[in-house]
């Protein structure tokens, strides 16, 4: 459960310090665009106030609220399962990358009302209108990662027969 707790933290902090510089120290918050490596890497400044991309944008109080809500309740049932499931040191990590990432987001809704995205990425002549940020990296590779590394309960299903 070590590396739960490491890697939650890292990707927590490693999301809050990069949203720092981007958009605060780099001021991308007024200058609303910078070409990093264009166009594979691009720094567009975003206001999420939905779920991932965008979806579910109804900007509401109660929506902001319910996705906070949501948000901590997949954190504390990911926590529960690692527990559960000893997952090993990889499993673990991805369990806390997955809730380290969640948790940086949630403190965004909360501070700012959104989340605070700035990655854009495009490639081979696809222009991506979507910005994202580390925090969201952290949960698709953290999910992913849970996903391949998670014990499989049909091994253990076969042996107690």
């Amino acid at each position: 459960m070590r590396w739960l707790y490491i890697a939650g933290i890292v990707a927590f902090l490693i999301d809050q310090i990069s949203k720092y510089v981007v958009i605060h120290m780099m001021e991308l918050w007024r200058i609303r665009t910078i070409d990093v490596l264009p166009p594979l890497i691009n720094f567009r400044y975003g206001e999420n106030r939905g779920i991932n991309f965008g979806l579910f944008d109804g900007g509401s109080e109660a929506a902001r609220w319910f996705l906070i809500l949501l948000a901590f309740g997949i954190c504390i049932a990911v926590f529960i399962w690692a527990r559960r499931n000893h997952l090993g040191s990889w499993g673990c990590a991805a369990g806390g990358l997955l809730i380290g990432g969640a948790l940086a987001n949630v403190l965004d809704r909360l501070v700012y009302g959104y989340v605070l995205d700035f990655l854009n990425m495009s490639c081979c002549g696809i222009n991506n209108p979507f910005v994202f940020n580390l925090a969201d990296v952290f949960i698709f590779a953290g999910a992913i990662g849970l996903v391949f590394l998670a014990p499989d309960s049909r091994q253990d299903d076969k042996k107690g027969q």
